[in-house]
């Protein structure tokens, strides 16, 4: 007994260092992590984070699944980021009524807009199936095998539970770069509709200036409504029918505020992390993805920006795709900032070091953890990644013209007989409300030439050929062609597969021979890659048997995950950052908008932010209207939108960012540096009472004082 309390107390003694790093699965959350947050000011029992009939977690969802948020009232009304909303409120958009740049308040239940595709997913229970995975022989079969193992246990498994719930459904996931498997039950609800959100100017405040940046005044929230089968209380297909979902759990809403030290966490959906990666992985990703996703992504950026300040229809079409775009350009560039100047890469080779010496020493992995070996895929891959990821974001994600080109070398879209190939056809219905024929052309224009400038002429997918040989090399004049004679471009119009016609189209010609250089690369890379995720995985289960007596969490994959720490800014430079922002300084910035006009803002908000007196609203301590504030909660992408909790699991803000200084997060978490920026819920009632006088809403919601 005593060196079992020995061992408890030299484990609590360590974390410290390392306690506000995790992102932490609740149903399996170490003592030790519990017992650091009550240290820290969290307060409800351990069992109140998962296992309760009313635990935190169950006021949680996975929005639209790439965000995260938060059932705030007891009528499934949904708390999410505003940039979270933003293809959701501009599909909702018109020049005639722009929801996008003047918000949008919905006055009556009747006034709630539907969202096609749009979901929300509770996560209802997490189970340990590595065992059962183990059983079934999944380390000695090859990675497309045991994909295909993964996906049939997950299906055995959702057949299960829909015996006794026909709202389940299970996942499993690898976690610990695939040494363990969780399965995951959700019950997924179809029918989530807008309710309010703030103008764009508020939402998305500051732009791509402030992005990434501290200090933030962005009034990043949106306002959704879960809606439910009437009879059962169940998820429905949308219907008029339907009414607001009931929830066991929501979330209850402070105006307490915090102070510097508060206890904070955040439970959210992050969506990918590799903190255990290699330094030669790392290297790889600085070089050949960051830095190729940075200069291609700036260069259609360029473009954009300028077709979309010289028509507001343009605009209101591009504004979702550029926020996209831009967010990871420019996180990009951090990263790779980040790497260098922290040394994360030389960090972790002399991590690595000392792991081979334990390797040595203990014999563990003997013959299957070869640095050497490791070292040598990923130099024999290097050049023909960087080049695959030229490929990605010169073609994914860029195009009308090469969307449906896509879509048809890959064999989508297939319209007709299923059984008679002579009727068999390819038709695009008219969506030109959704993109622009002069920038589209003219961004996969200046695409195509910065593709061939930047990778080695091997990796040139064959219609370049044409390029060269049909129009001199002259790219913009190849665009042109395709959107002249090309099919794929005439909206309702059939093109059969048995016709000559097809093969000589040259809009198919584009997407057979994208097809046929991805299937090539993909063939190319596969092997090398394989061996590869096999010594990285090997180097997970290294570290943890070395480092076995600590806890460790899992990289983030989309699944949920906690994380907490304390309310509180960091220093720069010998520099204070501060650790929440206020009214005024929103204000200042308004005042620069002439020259900054990502500082813009409606007259009434310069005029609702200037007021002497916030009433509720005002924080009781500084006095001040609080805006933004800083936690050192560990985040990534997935978790905008995620709830912040104080000690006593309520509300107390949104997570809708990190600082420029913790773009190595995904690798590395820095704790001197690393940030979580929230919107505090105060300004989030404070717009939601006093720009939009949504008294209906905030009646629902319980305010705690």
């Amino acid at each position: 007994m005593k060196k079992l309390s020995t061992l408890i107390l030299s484990l609590l003694a360590l974390l410290p260092a390392k306690a506000d790093e995790g992102m932490w699965t609740l149903y399996d959350l170490p003592q030790a992590v519990y017992d650091q947050m009550k240290a820290y000011g969290f307060s409800l029992p351990y069992e109140q984070l998962y296992a309760a009939d009313d635990a935190v977690k169950g006021s949680v969802v996975l929005f639209g699944g790439f965000c995260s948020g938060v059932v705030v009232s007891p009528e499934g009304l949904v708390f999410t980021n505003h940039h979270c909303g933003f293809e959701a409120i501009r599909s909702h958009s018109t020049v005639e009524h722009d929801y996008l740049l003047n918000g949008f308040y919905a006055k009556t239940p009747a006034d709630e807009l539907p969202n096609e595709d749009l979901f929300v997913s509770f996560m209802v229970s997490q189970q340990d199936v590595t065992p059962r995975l183990a059983a079934l022989g999944i380390d000695a079969l090859p990675r497309e095998k045991q994909t295909e193992l993964i996906d049939s246990l997950a299906a055995v498994m959702t057949d299960s539970v829909k015996r006794t719930d026909k709202t389940l459904h299970v996942e499993v996931d690898p976690y610990y770069e695939g040494n363990r498997y969780y399965a995951t039950t959700y019950r997924l609800f179809p029918d989530v509709r807008l309710v309010f959100t703030v103008p764009k100017s508020m939402g998305k405040f500051g732009g791509e200036t402030d992005n990434w940046m501290w200090p933030r005044q962005t009034c990043d929230f949106s306002v959704f409504r879960i809606y439910a089968d009437p009879a059962t209380n169940g998820p429905a297909e949308y219907s008029e029918r339907n009414v607001p979902y009931r929830p066991a759990v929501w979330a209850p809403v402070s105006t307490n505020g915090y102070k510097e030290g508060d206890f904070a966490m955040t439970i959210g959906y992050p969506g990918s992390t590799e903190r255990y990666l290699s330094s030669y992985g790392i290297r790889e990703m600085r070089d050949a993805v960051n830095a190729v996703r940075a200069q291609v992504r700036g260069l259609k950026q360029d473009i954009m920006t300028r077709h979309m300040q010289a028509d507001e229809a343009v605009r209101i079409k591009y504004d979702s795709k550029f926020a996209q775009s831009a967010n990871y350009w420019k996180n990009a560039i951090g990263m790779n900032k980040c790497i260098d100047s922290i040394g994360i890469i030389e960090q972790k080779r002399a991590y690595e070091l000392r792991l081979r010496h334990w390797q040595d020493t203990t014999g563990y992995l003997k013959g299957k953890l070869d640095f050497n070996l490791m070292s040598r895929l990923y130099d024999e891959r290097f050049e023909r990644m960087r080049a695959f990821y030229y490929w990605g974001e010169t073609f994914n994600g860029t195009s009308e013209l090469v969307a449906r080109a896509m879509k048809v070398g890959n064999g989508i879209e297939v319209k007709g007989s299923d059984t008679d190939p002579s009727k068999m056809y390819i038709q695009f219905d008219d969506d030109s409300d959704t993109w622009d024929a002069a920038l589209d052309k003219e961004v996969l224009s200046a695409l195509l030439e910065n593709y061939r400038d930047n990778v080695d002429a091997k990796y040139l997918p064959s219609f370049f050929r044409t390029i060269d040989e049909r129009f001199g090399g002259d790219c913009a004049a190849y665009v042109n062609h395709l959107y002249k004679k090309s099919v794929l471009m005439k909206s309702g119009k059939k093109l059969y597969f048995n016709r000559k016609k097809f093969n000589d189209d040259p809009g198919v010609q584009l997407g057979l021979s994208l097809a046929e250089y991805l299937a090539e690369q993909r063939e190319a890379l596969l092997p090398v890659s394989d061996s590869i995720e096999q010594q990285e995985k090997y180097l997970c289960d290294a570290k943890l048997r070395m480092e076995q007596d600590m806890p460790h969490y899992s990289d983030a994959n989309m699944t949920m995950r906690m994380s907490y720490g304390q309310v509180g800014g960091f220093t720069m430079n010998g520099s204070p950052s501060g650790y929440y922002t206020t009214a005024e300084s929103i204000v200042e910035k308004m005042d620069k908008a002439k020259s900054m006009p990502e500082y813009f803002a409606e007259p009434i908000m310069r005029e609702l932010l200037s007021a002497e007196d916030f009433g509720p609203y005002q924080d009781k301590a500084t006095g001040k209207m609080q805006l933004c504030f800083l936690t050192n909660n560990d985040i990534t992408g997935g978790n905008s939108g995620s709830p912040m909790f104080n000690g006593k699991g309520e509300l107390i803000g949104l997570a809708f960012d990190g600082n420029w200084d913790s773009l190595s997060g995904d690798i590395y978490f820095d704790k001197r540096l690393a940030r979580c920026i929230g919107v505090d819920i105060r300004y989030v009632l404070f717009m939601m009472d006093k720009w939009g006088h949504a008294d209906r809403l905030l009646n629902e919601i319980n305010r705690g004082k």
